[in-house]
């Protein structure tokens, strides 16, 4: 397995053999692209994993049915538009959307996925949607020249920046975007991720390779503990490099998935650190995580971790308020930051001066071990700043 950064030297990230991507704009926003494709010129296999939400929205819903079948070929993405709460309108309009485009790509709608991302609650812009569209179908494939970053950016909504991830796999390539920054506290998948290879890879292999990256990695992110209505993570393999070990190819795409989920966490909104945390020592894996997210999760956690301030007894609190743990006992338990510890002996007045210029560092990361068993889990979240609160205050106005 290898990254692909010689990729990069001479030009945009490339597409793996037989993928083409679109973008172009359709009113969704006020300037810019807002609208991608990007499609396999033959026939694939896919996996895909989605929301949980009960609100889950009308893309969702569709693409539900459509990866079901394990044929996806194509997807497309809509932002700054969740399309949600938007009634039978909605539904149809989303099928509206995938008739489009596999007109346009000339392959069967079941072969499309559709992901829509943004406000919730407001119906698409169909008046500038469709004539988008029928300008598109004009041009045909010849349109299809955007580059992994361009679809990474047009499907942006308060991202900074856009976020793709590669690797190699013997003749193969594993090519992703991504996007989100906030609602991100993942059940199942979290915000946008669309995964692109020429391996070739049975379904079943596909299927349980993505269910294991997303659940050591896009399922250990938390921004802000809200789950998303839209939700989507799905893979589509067209085999044009031929086959490849499975066990690698798993390896690939949760070392893929794991660097995603790392941009996902650092530009989380308003952030200005990444924070980790890994939890030890636990009865096993699943009590870990959850001791881990009520770390990542914690505002109280969040801020002093924005403000370097070596508050560490936050941690504790975090790990405490877990009251059905009753297996955990405080003269067990261990906490470090970096490689400082704090817990269970109190840090002296040097230590705490140490500790302040652990937490002024663009990463941070936190170590607890339980003293109960073996389980250990690692996730990934950001610090918490006046800026998250502005972005969504102001989100809508």
């Amino acid at each position: 397995m290898t990254h692909d950064h010689a990729l990069r030297a001479n030009g945009p990230l490339a597409w793996p053999t037989g993928f083409r991507g679109y973008t172009g704009h359709g009113g969704l926003r006020d300037a810019g692209d807002d609208i991608s494709i990007v499609a396999s010129d033959r026939p694939a296999t896919s996996a895909a994993v989605f929301t949980r939400s009960l609100f889950a929205g009308p893309a969702v819903l569709l693409s539900r049915r459509h990866a079901a079948g394990r044929t996806l070929r194509a997807v497309t993405t809509l932002a700054q538009n969740a399309n949600v709460a938007t009634g039978r309108r909605g539904e149809e309009n989303a099928a509206e959307v995938v008739r489009r485009v596999a007109e346009i790509l000339g392959i069967p709608e079941g072969d499309v996925l559709i992901g829509s991302t943004g406000v919730i609650g407001r119906p698409l812009p169909m008046s500038t949607i469709l004539p988008h569209f029928d300008r598109t179908a004009e041009r045909g494939l010849a349109a299809f020249t955007a580059a992994p970053q361009d679809v990474a950016r047009a499907m942006m909504t308060t991202d900074t920046r856009p976020k793709t991830a590669s690797r190699t796999v013997g003749q193969a390539r594993i090519v992703a975007v991504a996007k989100g920054v906030g609602m991100l506290e993942p059940d199942m998948a979290t915000m946008l991720a669309y995964v692109f290879t020429d391996a070739e890879v049975s379904p079943a292999d596909l299927d349980a390779a993505l269910r294991g990256a997303v659940d050591r990695t896009f399922n250990c992110l938390s921004v802000d503990t809200d789950t998303s209505t839209s939700d989507t993570v799905a893979v589509i393999a067209n085999g044009a490099a031929g086959p490849v070990d499975p066990v690698l190819f798993a390896d690939a795409l949760a070392d893929l998935c794991l660097d995603l989920t790392l941009q996902l966490a650092s530009d989380g909104e308003g952030a200005t650190k990444l924070l980790r945390v890994t939890v030890g020592g636990a009865r096993d894996r699943a009590q870990a995580k959850r001791i881990a997210k009520s770390v990542v999760n914690s505002p109280l956690v969040k801020t002093a971790v924005h403000g370097a301030d070596p508050n560490w007894g936050r941690v504790l609190m975090a790990i405490g308020k877990n009251t059905d743990e009753t297996d955990i006992v405080p003269g067990r338990v261990t906490v470090k930051f970096g490689d400082i510890a704090v817990y269970p002996e109190e840090p002296e007045a040097a230590t705490l001066a140490e500790l302040v210029d652990v937490m002024r560092r663009d990463e941070v990361d936190i170590a607890v071990s339980l003293g109960v068993g073996e389980g250990e889990a690692t996730v990934y979240g950001c610090d918490l700043t006046a800026d998250y609160v502005r972005v969504n205050a102001d989100y809508t106005t």
